[in-house]
């Protein structure tokens, strides 16, 4: 695969409309921990998280007005090494936090907190090496 600097290693990059596309940027990066990886304009943004991305952008001209946005996405979920120091870090600078940390069945531990726009972002941490039968799950290609 041609790498791009313009581009994120990542193989999926969610992109999430805001109404004001630089408050969302300084909000991210301030509460999260996030950086920024290109900007055009007020209009648009990259946001480095760990080795991928997330797309900060206003919403689409070929959009009717309060539709929905094609494809668009409204919770994320983000991979971390250090669970507890994200979510001090988080609460501290001031975030929503809609679900506070809790180990799940699955072998993660979990936080949710809600940005300025309403979007839901899942912080995850793996705590255990578990396989999708032992809680339920049904195992699929994990290659």
């Amino acid at each position: 695969m041609l790498a791009n600097r313009s581009a994120p290693p990542a193989t999926v990059t969610p992109e999430l409309v805001y109404d004001d596309v630089e408050a969302a940027v300084e909000w991210l990066c301030r509460v999260f921990g996030f950086s920024v990886r290109w900007q055009a304009g007020d209009h648009r943004a990259q946001l480095r998280v760990g080795d991928g991305a997330v797309v900060v952008r206003e919403e689409p001209p070929d959009v009717d007005p309060g539709a929905p946005v094609p494809g668009a996405c409204s919770a994320v979920l983000v991979r971390v090494d250090d669970l507890g120091a994200r979510h001090a870090h988080a609460l501290a600078a001031g975030a929503r936090i809609v679900r506070e940390p809790g180990d799940h069945p699955y072998g993660e531990r979990q936080f949710t907190a809600q940005d300025l726009a309403g979007h839901r972002w899942t912080f995850t941490q793996s705590i255990a090496n578990v396989a999708p039968e032992e809680w339920g799950g049904v195992s699929g290609d994990l290659a």
